[in-house]
């Protein structure tokens, strides 16, 4: 805390502000977050002093969209999440700062370029025979939740690929939530199954990502005490996010997240 500027500060409390915002509206925009974290703090050590207001601001949207949850896509997803973690936590163990920036960014504005190709080919498929629309979008036609459970063996192996990426991106440097947006979007999921099943996916992950980042030295108490004060800042983003989200039509958020993962990504090779 003694040696971070009133600047400093302001940009950390910025981007704890949209941390909660992130959670509870626009899912993955906090990848702006993690990129002022790592810019005003050691790249490394960011990701512990993260950690603990991402898990705040899950608890808060767990809270508001827990009825939203689709749990047989979570169940798909946990164990490859599990191995992707691991993964994450030996490519920290090795790894340098300025590998842990440009790595994350590259993944990130990868996932966003084949998103992108993927919502091209989904326009396209407009234009097709109606029974062929669905299969020619990649997604599964949601349920009358408004949710997209996925079936088969190809589901599978996308929920397999997506885990692995999203286990290890949020345990280097908490930048799963845009991996986890690109594969809910792929799948077909509506903005509240969206948000309930983001919700759960990240409080029950991140929780279990705290014993790695305590043995590894990036959760001690200098990076708690600073979270301490811009917890503050958490809670009344997921309200103003919440009191957004309803006001966001679906073209809008899809936009939105797509947007966010970009400039997060192009800032983390910058700073790389």
């Amino acid at each position: 805390m003694d040696t971070i500027t009133p600047g400093a500060f302001a940009l950390l409390a910025a981007a704890a502000l949209l941390v909660g915002f992130s959670k509870t509206s626009v899912s993955g925009a906090n990848t702006i977050s993690l990129a002022v974290f790592a810019a005003v703090l050691p790249a490394k050590e960011s990701t512990g002093a993260l950690l603990p207001l991402l898990i705040v601001g899950d608890v808060c949207a767990v809270l508001v969209y827990r009825r939203h949850a689709h749990w047989p896509t979570l169940w798909r997803l946990f164990p490859a999440v599990a191995a992707g973690v691991l993964a994450g936590t030996a490519f920290l163990a090795a790894a340098d700062d300025g590998a842990v920036r440009t790595t994350i960014g590259a993944i990130l504005l990868a996932m966003s370029a084949m998103t992108y190709w993927r919502r091209r080919k989904a326009a396209r498929a407009l234009s097709a025979p109606a029974a062929n629309v669905l299969e020619a979008a990649g997604a599964p036609e949601p349920d009358a939740t408004g949710q997209a459970p996925g079936a088969g063996r190809g589901a599978r192996l996308k929920a397999r690929g997506y885990g692995v990426l999203g286990g290890f991106t949020t345990m280097v440097a908490n930048a799963g939530g845009p991996v986890m947006s690109l594969y809910l979007l792929s799948a077909g999921f509506r903005k509240l199954g969206f948000l309930g099943t983001s919700a759960w996916f990240f409080l029950i992950v991140n929780t279990s990502k705290v014993p790695f980042s305590v043995g590894l030295g990036l959760i001690d108490g200098p990076s708690l005490l600073l979270d301490a004060v811009l917890v503050l800042f958490v809670v009344p983003g997921a309200l103003l996010g919440r009191a957004l989200a309803h006001r966001i039509d679906q073209v809008l958020f899809e936009r939105l997240v797509l947007a966010a993962t970009v400039v997060g990504g192009v800032q983390l090779l910058l700073l790389g």
